[in-house]
């Protein structure tokens, strides 16, 4: 089963671009191995209830699996670490 990476981001938010870089270089890596969905709550009341229903207070946030993986964007190469350790 994929492991599921949730990017929570907004379109004004400095930082999130490279959050969905991270994301997006490890799933070029691990392929099929993970599940990667980008979400901007800016976008839709649905993305923002789904930040609500997990306490996110700041973007970016990584949830890996539900869980928090990482507040903020990750360092080069950070997220694909860890998400090898879990593979």
């Amino acid at each position: 089963m994929a492991i599921k990476v949730e990017v929570f981001s907004t379109n004004s938010c400095p930082h999130c671009p490279a959050a969905i870089e991270a994301a997006q270089v490890a799933k070029d890596e691990l392929g099929d191995a993970i599940d990667v969905e980008i979400i901007k709550i800016d976008e839709s009341a649905e993305n923002r209830q789904r930040a609500i229903d997990y306490q996110i207070m700041a973007v970016p946030t990584i949830m890996i699996d539900g869980e928090l993986g990482f507040l903020g964007a990750p360092m080069e190469g950070e997220l694909l670490d860890k998400l090898k350790s879990m593979i």
